[in-house]
């Protein structure tokens, strides 16, 4: 059982470009899995040779069962970077397992461009939403894509150009480490499959990434967290990487979405009833870079059922509803947070009960912006809000 399964990478110039031990696990392997390029480039034997199918999750099975056996999984440069070594990792222990990487296509496409890896954006288009490059946007960026294929690159640029951003450099870089390696600027029409997009942003402004993006970020109905408020109350929630949020009664999405644009790894479920802000929500997740953002369409507290478990979860609309908040109060892990904003002479009557069975802080939030008086401006008062914050024993 010690290390059966072997996962080696391999670059564009194909066998003759792997180290010795790629070549020592591939010759002693008895079962190989991998894509047809890869197989592909293997000399004729009688070993069995699996191509992966599509879900990729029967294919993970079908290899498991050969637990024990020599299995080697032949990978597109380093399997660690938006590869299939970052998911058997998920299924079989580090202690089966031997890694060797190739340089991955961020690595190749650096030392052609000369950019710090370090100081590049980069993003897998292969089977992913192309919404997802909206998150990575901003002011000078220096962007590197993995493509799904040839027609990606024209995906991406009318995308930028949707966002006002034509003036973006984009260059794609093919085949890289290969024989048939070409960097192409501009014409987009004969490209192939095996590419990678690099963009310089151009410096039109663009929404930060940091909580409080302008409210007119947003499509809304006027259900909608304030700016103001919205920054508050993300710096309550303190999102950490990779941790999920319940958004309850999400109004157009914007506590969900700018809790996942803190990290690429933050996941969050929106709950709403409205049906016209379900559409909203959708669009601006879309907009703002998180189309993985899930969209749960019903009323709370029965909506919440079977949900997966949260770390955090933010009421913003239906806290006088009966059960809301002690159905989410036993849905939140031990050490999780609940954050609520009340607007109501009600819910704020609600938020100082719950205060007081459970503990944690109130807060009231109250914001001023200044308007047009005839010719002279004056402080315009937005309804204040009471905050609970409170973190489960």
């Amino acid at each position: 059982m010690d290390k059966w399964l072997s996962i080696v990478g391999i670059g564009d110039d194909g066998i003759d470009g792997i180290s010795p031990v790629s070549r020592t696990l591939i010759d002693r392997a008895e079962i190989i899995f991998g894509g047809d390029r890869h197989l592909a480039m293997l000399p004729g034997d009688s070993r069995l040779k699996i191509r992966w199918t599509s879900p990729i999750e029967h294919s993970i099975q079908k290899l498991l069962t050969y637990r024990g056996q020599s299995v080697c999984v032949l990978a597109s440069g380093d399997p660690m970077c938006y590869g299939i070594g970052s998911t058997l990792a998920r299924h079989v222990d580090l202690a089966e397992i031997t890694i060797v990487p190739a340089p991955s296509a961020f690595s190749l496409a650096c030392a052609r461009l000369g950019w710090s890896l370090q100081e590049v954006e980069t993003l897998s288009l292969c089977g992913r939403d192309p919404a997802l490059l909206n998150a990575v946007l901003y002011p000078g960026a220096k962007i590197l894509v993995l493509s799904a294929d040839r027609q990606t690159p024209a995906i991406v640029q009318h995308l930028l150009k949707q966002r006002g951003l034509d003036d973006s450099e984009i260059v794609v870089l093919e085949h890289l480490g290969g024989t048939q390696e070409r960097i192409v600027r501009g014409d987009f029409e004969h490209l192939a499959d095996l590419n990678t997009i690099a963009i310089t942003c151009a410096s039109t402004p663009l929404p930060a990434r940091i909580p409080g993006l302008p409210d007119s970020a947003y499509i809304h109905d006027g259900q909608l967290t304030k700016r103001e408020i919205r920054a508050v109350t993300l710096s309550t929630l303190a999102p950490h990487p990779g941790q999920l949020l319940w958004d309850v009664g999400a109004g157009c999405g914007s506590i969900a979405i700018e809790w996942m644009r803190s990290d690429r790894r933050c996941r969050a479920i929106a709950i709403e009833s409205n049906t016209d802000r379900l559409k909203l929500i959708a669009q601006n997740a879309n907009t703002l870079g998180v189309p993985n953002l899930k969209i749960v369409a019903g009323k709370a507290p029965i909506a919440l059922q079977d949900l997966p478990e949260p770390d955090t979860i933010f009421i913003g609309g239906g806290l006088t509803v009966p059960d809301v908040v002690e159905t989410c109060w036993r849905s939140l892990r031990s050490g999780g947070q609940l954050v609520a904003n009340a607007v109501t002479v009600e819910t704020e009557a609600k938020l100082f009960y719950c205060q007081s069975q459970l503990g944690g802080e109130l807060t009231r939030i109250a914001v001023q912006r200044a308007e047009a008086i005839g010719k002279f401006l004056g402080w315009k008062a937005m309804s204040p809000i009471t905050q609970w914050s409170v973190t489960k024993p």
